[in-house]
C-alpha cells in the first residue's frame, strides 16, 4: 500500500510548523505535509497571545512549568533572536491582598528556579499604588514579535521540503493497515481528499477533538476559554516596560512588536466565557458566534487602582480567541504539555502546549520515537 507521506502534520500553529520542521529537518523525513485551515501559518492562538517568551516567574504555584521555562529559554532566545525582541524593562508586582504568593515568598521563589530578581528603583516602583502593590522587582523576561517567526517558519519549512496545504481542514482519521488515513476538506467546502502516512501528529490545540477517528477523544479534561487581548498604546510614564502583577485576579502589560503596541490582558476580564470540552460545542463555533464586546474598559480602571497612569493608555483593538488549558492545572496554573497516543489507532498522537517556549519539550519526547522512511 503506496503512503503518500511519511508523517502529516495536522495544525499549522507554532507547534504544528515546529514539529513539521523537526522530522524533516532534524530526523529526516522525506516527505511531510503540514495541513492548516487559516490562509496563513500561525494566525491562531500563535498570533493572539500576550507574546511572552517565559523565564519561570509567571508560575511560583507551578515549580515543574517554571523550571522548564527557566530549562528552555536560552535555547528559545538563540534560535529565535531575530524574532525576540528585550528591549524594554519587565516589572513583577506583588499586590498586597488577595494574592496568592507574598513577595518574599516571590523572591525565594525566583531563588529557586535561580531567576534573576532585583528590587525596582524608585523611579518605577513610584508608578505604583503603595497602598495596593507590596513590592516591584524587575526581572529578566522577554517578548516575541509573532509574525517574523512565521516569516522564519516558512523559510525553514520550505528549506526542509515539508509540502504545506492551507485552507484545508481534516475532519476523520481512519487506521488503514499499518497506516493512518486523514480525510480533508477545503474550508469553501468545494474539495475533498484524503492522505496516508505511517505518522500523524494532531496539533489543532482548540481543536483536538474535532477530528472524527476510532481513537475517540482526548483522555484528558480540557477547558476552552472565550479571550480578549486587547492591544493598547500605553501613555509615555510607562513606555518601554513590560508590567506584570501577581499572582491573583490583577493584569499583566507586555510589548506586542507584531503590532507594535502593547497587550493588556486581566485575569478577571480577559476570559469571557469558559467551558468543559464536549462533542456538542465546537470551540470555534462558539468562538464565532461570541458578541465580540471589549472589556477593555474594566481591564484598565482595575489596573489604574495599581497603575494609575495607565489609566492613560489608548486603546486600539482586541484580538479574540480560544484558549485551551487542562483541567487539572486549574489550581497551580502550570501548563504541561499533553503528549497523548491510542492504542485503537497507532500511529495518531495528539499533542497539546500552552506556551510557545516550551516547544523544546515536546522535540525532546519526540527525540525518543522511532521514525523511518517509507517510500
Amino acid at each position: 500500500m503506496p503512503l503518500d507521506a511519511d508523517a502529516i502534520i495536522i495544525g499549522g500553529g507554532f507547534y504544528g510548523a515546529m514539529v513539521a520542521c523537526y522530522l524533516a529537518g532534524e530526523r529526516g523525513l522525506a516527505s511531510v505535509i503540514l495541513i492548516e485551515r487559516e490562509s496563513r501559518l500561525m494566525q491562531r492562538a500563535s498570533f493572539s497571545n500576550q507574546a511572552r517568551v517565559h523565564n519561570g516567574y509567571h508560575y511560583p504555584r507551578s515549580f515543574t512549568t517554571a523550571y522548564r521555562s527557566r530549562v528552555n529559554l536560552p535555547r528559545f532566545m538563540q534560535e529565535w533572536d531575530s524574532a525576540v525582541r528585550s528591549d524594554f524593562l519587565k516589572i513583577y508586582a506583588i499586590a498586597r491582598r488577595n494574592s496568592k504568593v507574598t513577595a518574599a515568598q516571590f523572591v525565594r521563589f525566583c531563588e529557586t528556579i535561580d531567576a534573576p530578581l532585583a528590587q525596582a528603583p524608585a523611579s518605577v516602583a513610584s508608578l505604583f499604588n503603595p497602598n495596593l502593590i507590596e513590592q516591584a522587582f524587575v526581572a529578566k523576561e522577554y517578548g516575541f514579535d509573532s509574525e517574523r517567526m512565521r516569516q522564519m517558519l516558512e523559510a525553514r519549512l520550505s528549506g526542509a521540503g515539508v509540502h504545506v496545504g492551507l485552507r484545508q481542514e481534516a475532519t476523520a482519521v481512519q487506521k488503514e493497515s499499518n497506516a493512518v488515513r486523514v480525510c480533508l476538506r477545503s474550508i469553501d467546502g468545494s474539495t475533498t481528499t484524503s492522505v496516508l502516512a505511517r505518522q500523524v501528529f494532531n496539533c489543532t490545540y482548540a481543536g483536538l477533538n474535532l477530528i472524527d477517528g476510532p481513537h475517540g477523544r482526548s483522555h484528558a479534561r480540557l477547558k476552552h476559554e472565550i479571550t480578549e487581548m486587547a492591544l493598547i498604546r500605553l501613555p509615555p510614564a510607562l513606555e518601554g516596560m513590560g508590567i506584570t502583577v501577581m499572582d491573583g485576579p490583577f493584569f499583566s502589560v507586555m510589548p506586542f512588536p507584531a503590532c507594535q503596541s502593547s497587550t493588556l490582558s486581566h485575569v478577571r476580564y480577559t476570559p469571557h466565557t469558559a467551558w468543559t470540552d464536549t462533542p456538542e460545542r465546537n470551540p470555534y463555533t462558539e468562538l464565532e458566534a461570541h458578541p465580540r464586546s471589549s472589556r477593555v474598559d474594566r481591564m484598565l480602571r482595575d489596573a489604574a487602582r495599581y497603575l494609575p497612569s495607565i489609566s492613560k493608555a489608548s486603546y486600539q483593538q482586541s484580538l479574540f480567541e480560544v484558549k485551551t488549558v487542562l483541567m487539572k492545572n486549574e489550581g497551580d496554573d502550570g501548563r504541561p504539555i499533553l503528549f497523548e497516543s491510542y492504542p485503537e489507532l497507532p500511529g495518531y498522537s495528539t499533542i497539546l502546549g500552552g506556551k510557545l517556549d516550551n516547544i523544546y519539550d515536546v522535540l525532546g519526547h519526540l527525540d525518543t520515537l522511532n521514525f523511518q522512511h517509507y517510500p
